[in-house]
């Protein structure tokens, strides 16, 4: 319960239990998943193994939220060296990949599905990246779970299924590999069908081949094996399957074809790395997160300007609370716009205490319908046009006109249709006839009980995102969406350089050592609804399930992160269970609120270390009934 009187009180019942123990704990947006995850810590792996059998897992039974195709972020410390390091698995834009190309291709903007919008794939390469280095299990061993499922078979979720049944005419008329993919028989599954990827698990074990000319007693042997494993993947038949296969133009989501600009020499020229984390301090916790080239930075700035005000006014449950969380992050989102990217990013200045106070007197007594960039001593990047969306069914937003930014140009889009599905994002994917996807990913969490834990959120790859390779079993993600054409921009598409990522995985520390990892799928609105939570476990007192369980809202008032780029200026996301007086406090104050159900926004997990007793704790997400946390 909550311990902060300033706070609104927490149910005292949760959906689930706050999981406690002292061996290991795992925690994921799919059950399967975690299960593996803990079954690697109960036969003797650490946290590393466990992490990347799941992954690997997560590929398998959420294919319409993660693929191999894809990128991931994680962030980790180790048992020896409590540091926060960050896994850098996000590949970059292929060689041919230039503005100059999509313009010639007669685009304004990258299309949000076909593989002309794909970067490098850097997930499977991340992941074995950390087997290698962090793990203790053989590759063959780890990647055993994915092969079953695979191989074997898994009942297939409803969400999949779903997903499925929406782009089937996409795959029957343009993408021939993916209706055999994925509708085998010419029938779209239904949830609890057995679905099988028999062609993925020969992959996954002509990677285990790839090692096994390496002498399994040299001291070195596992290491070998693993970096053959990555070469077949980065140099070897798989970069050579894809390079064949995207030469041939295809249907992309602006509703013309064209060929991928991917090559092999792409794949051979990347590999995922480490990092230095990017902290911020929040009442006495350290608070980690990747590079701006990611999103991540965004929230610690949104810390920062919330870090000194009074308790009352960091409760997401009240109306006070809510308007002023909300304005804060409307103001880093918009540095976010104006300043990340893959290269020169003022972080420290932007983090710092100066600069925090100067844009913390920006948040007013009203809902702004601004983009409003801060200025530091770098230069702001242009601001891409603004095209402003709609409310859900297409509604005016009263007292909004053209976007008041000097030099942007409002864009009309179209609403949809009645009985189209909501756009706002639930940590599902929306997905539309062409392939368009908002929202998407997976997340996984876990501890073990010598201190190792890692936070982790794969993406991209959806089987919706381009048409399936068919010798791999898989499809490319379309992380370049994420890119601007217009030039000058802070993220200008550039050859060999990462695209602006969403995934934005979080590490917790207190007084050096970590004491929580956590995540959440959903696009632009990762690391909003990780904001909640840490707001009402640090600051109110909440227990993680609590927190998780707690009604969640995020604002659409900057330009998104995936095809078409829209925006809703003042726009404002609610979960119904905020309470009608809430909702309409937020209103009268100028949020353009749009209702979204009572269990609707976010799908966080989490995994806790306490260091001073070594109690574990993990929690997960009950919206949609498949996230799943388990420890002892």
């Amino acid at each position: 319960m909550s311990t902060n009187p300033a706070f609104v009180e927490p149910s005292v019942e949760t959906t689930r239990p706050d999981l406690l123990g002292t061996f290991g704990m795992a925690a994921s947006t799919h059950w399967i998943a975690t299960a593996t995850a803990q079954s690697v810590l109960e036969r003797g792996g650490n946290a590393f193994d466990a992490a990347v059998a799941g992954a690997f897992v997560l590929h398998v039974v959420e294919p319409h939220l993660n693929g191999p195709g894809g990128d991931m972020t994680g962030i980790f410390a180790t048992a020896d060296d409590p540091t926060p390091r960050v896994l850098m698995g996000q590949g970059p834009a292929p060689a041919g990949a230039t503005p100059e190309h999509f313009r010639a291709e007669g685009l304004d903007l990258v299309p949000g599905a076909g593989a002309l919008a794909a970067a490098v794939p850097g997930a499977v390469d991340a992941w074995l990246l950390l087997l290698r280095d962090h793990g203790t299990w053989e590759l063959v061993d780890v990647l055993a779970p994915a092969v079953g499922y695979a191989r074997d078979g898994h009942p297939i979720a409803p969400r999949v299924a779903a997903t499925i049944a929406t782009v089937q005419s996409l795959f029957r008329d343009h993408w021939p590999s993916s209706a055999d993919r994925w509708m085998p028989g010419g029938s779209v599954p239904v949830a609890g069908d057995v679905v099988r990827n028999e062609t993925w698990a020969s992959v996954l074990e002509r990677l285990v081949d790839a090692g096994s000319v390496h002498d399994g007693a040299a001291a070195d042997g596992r290491v070998a094996r693993i970096d053959a494993a990555r070469d077949a993947w980065a140099t070897g038949f798989v970069a050579e399957a894809i390079d064949r296969f995207v030469r041939t133009p295809h249907r992309h989501a602006s509703g013309t074809d064209h060929a991928g600009v991917i090559r092999a020499e792409d794949l051979a020229a990347f590999r995922a790395s480490y990092e230095p984390a990017t902290t911020a301090e929040f009442r006495g916790c350290t608070i980690a997160k990747t590079g701006p080239w990611g999103q991540g930075p965004a929230l610690l700035q949104t810390l920062r300007l919330l870090d000194p005000l009074d308790d009352a006014l960091l409760d997401p449950s009240t109306v006070a609370g809510a308007h002023t969380i909300v304005e804060a992050q409307k103001l880093a989102l918009a540095d976010r716009e104006a300043y990340y990217g893959d290269g020169v990013v003022p972080m420290a200045e932007l983090l710092s205490d100066a600069y925090s106070d100067e844009r913390r007197a920006l948040i007013g007594e009203r809902a702004s319908h601004e983009l409003r960039p801060g200025s530091v001593s770098v230069a702001a990047g242009a601001l891409p046009p603004l095209r402003e969306t709609y409310t859900p069914r297409g509604e005016p937003v009263a007292g909004v006109g053209e976007p008041t930014v000097p030099g942007a140009r409002g864009t009309a889009v179209a609403a949809p249709a009645e009985d189209d599905a909501l756009t706002e994002d639930r940590g599902e994917p929306i997905v539309m006839a062409t392939g368009e996807t908002r929202g998407d990913t997976v997340h996984i969490d876990v501890v073990d009980r010598w201190g190792n834990i890692v936070s982790a959120t794969p993406s991209g790859g959806w089987l919706q995102s381009s048409p399936t390779v068919p010798e791999l079993g898989f499809c490319l993600g379309t992380r370049l969406q994420m890119v601007w054409l217009e030039e000058g921009t802070a993220s200008t598409l550039r050859p060999g350089q990462r695209p602006r990522t969403t995934l934005t995985p979080t590490l917790v520390l207190r007084d050096g050592a970590p004491v929580m990892a956590l995540g959440s799928p959903g696009g632009d609105q990762q690391d909003q609804w990780q904001l909640l939570f840490l707001l009402r476990t640090i600051v109110g007192g909440y227990t993680p399930q609590q927190a998780i369980d707690a009604p969640a809202l995020h604002t659409t008032s900057f330009p998104g992160s995936f095809w078409p780029r829209t925006w809703t200026p003042g726009g404002l996301v609610v979960e119904d269970r905020l309470g009608d007086e809430v909702i309409a406090g937020l209103e009268a104050l100028g949020h353009v609120v749009t209702r979204a159900g009572d269990w609707s926004l976010g799908r966080l997990s989490c995994v806790t270390r306490d260091p001073a007793t070594g109690v574990l704790g993990a929690a997960a997400n009950p919206r949609g009934a498949q996230g799943h946390a388990t420890g002892r």
